[in-house]
C-alpha cells in the first residue's frame, strides 16, 4: 500500500488548489469577485418602470374643485331651508340668481358670476355636475387648470350677460318703472352652471381640431364629434322644452340664450389657442393670455353695451 508524502510547505500538494492563481488573498483569506463575461448576444431583461399612480384629485383639480363648489353652494343651500326639488324664485334670488331686471335697474352685476354655482333644484345640479365632470376631464389636459377656470367663469359670464339682453328686450326692461322696483314681478330668475358647461364644449370643439396633438387623428374625430353631438342635442332639447305648449305641461323653463352665449364665447375663447399637450409650455402660456384678455375685453364691452341699450 503507497501512501502519498506530506508537504514540504515550499509549494501548494499534488492536487490542491493553487491559491494564487484562483484569485485568493491568502493574507486575508477573503477571495475577490469572479466577473464573469456575458454571452455573446446576451440582451439583459428591460426592469419595468415604475410609476407613482396619481390620485384622482391631482388628474384634473379645477375640475373637481368647479364641481365642489357647485355642490358646496347647494348644499348650504339646502341647509338654509331651500328646497332641495324645487326652489322658489325668491330663494334663488336670495343666493344669487340671475335676473335681467336686478342687474339692469339695481346695479347687481355680480349675479352674472354668483348665477353660474347657483342650481334649481337637485336634478339640475346632477345633470349639469355629469356634463361639467366629463368635459372638464378631457378639457383640462389640453388647457390646463388655470384655462378650465378661465373658460368655465368667462363662458358662463357671457352666457349670463346675454340672458341679460335677451330677458331685457323680451320683457321690456325700458318701460319698467324704476320706483318701488321687484324685480321677480317682471324678470324670471335665472341660474345653473349650463352656460358655463357649453362654453367647455365650445372650447374643445376647436382645441381637438388642432394638428400639433399628438393623437391620432380618428381618435380626435371621434371625440370632436361626440362632443359637437353633445352641443348640438342640449341645444335642440332647450329649444324644445322652451315651447309653450312644452313648457306650460312641464312646468321646466331653459334658458336657451345663456346657452348659446356659453358656446359662442368658448368657440371665441379657444380661436387663438394652442393645446397644452404637444406644445412648449411658453407657447402654451402666451395663447391661453391672449384668449383670457381677449374675452374679458369683449364681455366688458358687452356688458356696457348692454347698460346702454337695454338699461
Amino acid at each position: 500500500m503507497s501512501s502519498v508524502p506530506p508537504s514540504s510547505g515550499a509549494g501548494p500538494a499534488h492536487g490542491e488548489p493553487d491559491l494564487e492563481s484562483q484569485g485568493t488573498d491568502t493574507r486575508s483569506g477573503v477571495g475577490e469577485p469572479e466577473i464573469l463575461r456575458p454571452v455573446p448576444g446576451y440582451i439583459p431583461t428591460p426592469q419595468p418602470v415604475v410609476r407613482k399612480r396619481r390620485s384622482f384629485w391631482a388628474t384634473a383639480p379645477a375640475t373637481y374643485t368647479l364641481v365642489a363648489i357647485n355642490c358646496v353652494v347647494f348644499l348650504a343651500m339646502t341647509f338654509s331651508g331651500v328646497r332641495a326639488l324645487g326652489p322658489t324664485p325668491e330663494q334663488l334670488m336670495q343666493w344669487g340668481a340671475n335676473n335681467a331686471g336686478s342687474v339692469l335697474i339695481s346695479g347687481e352685476w355680480w349675479r352674472i358670476l354668483t348665477a353660474m354655482f347657483v342650481h334649481v333644484g337637485i336634478i339640475h345640479l346632477a345633470t349639469n355636475m355629469w356634463c361639467l365632470w366629463n368635459l372638464g376631464l378631457l378639457a383640462e389636459p389640453l388647457m390646463g387648470s388655470f384655462g378650465v377656470v378661465a373658460v368655465y367663469v368667462l363662458t358662463g359670464a357671457a352666457g349670463n350677460l346675454l340672458s341679460v339682453l335677451w330677458n331685457a328686450w323680451k320683457y321690456n326692461a325700458a318701460q319698467v318703472p324704476h320706483q318701488a322696483f321687484d324685480p321677480l314681478t317682471y324678470f324670471p330668475p335665472g341660474a345653473g352652471a349650463s352656460g358655463a358647461v357649453f362654453g367647455i364644449a365650445g372650447a374643445l370643439i376647436v382645441l381637438l381640431k388642432s394638428p400639433r396633438l399628438p393623437v391620432p387623428r380618428a381618435e380626435l374625430s371621434r371625440l370632436r364629434k361626440s362632443v359637437i353631438y353633445f352641443a348640438v342635442i342640449n341645444l335642440v332639447i332647450g329649444l324644445t322644452i322652451s315651447w309653450d305648449v312644452v313648457s306650460q305641461r312641464t312646468g321646466i323653463s331653459i334658458d336657451n340664450s345663456a346657452h348659446l352665449g356659453g358656446v359662442l364665447c368658448g368657440l371665441l375663447f379657444a380661436t387663438p389657442m394652442v393645446p397644452r399637450i404637444g406644445n412648449p409650455r411658453p407657447v402654451f402660456t402666451t395663447r391661453l393670455q391672449i384668449a383670457v384678455w381677449m374675452i374679458v375685453g369683449i364681455l366688458v364691452l358687452f356688458g356696457f353695451y348692454i347698460s346702454r341699450v337695454a338699461g
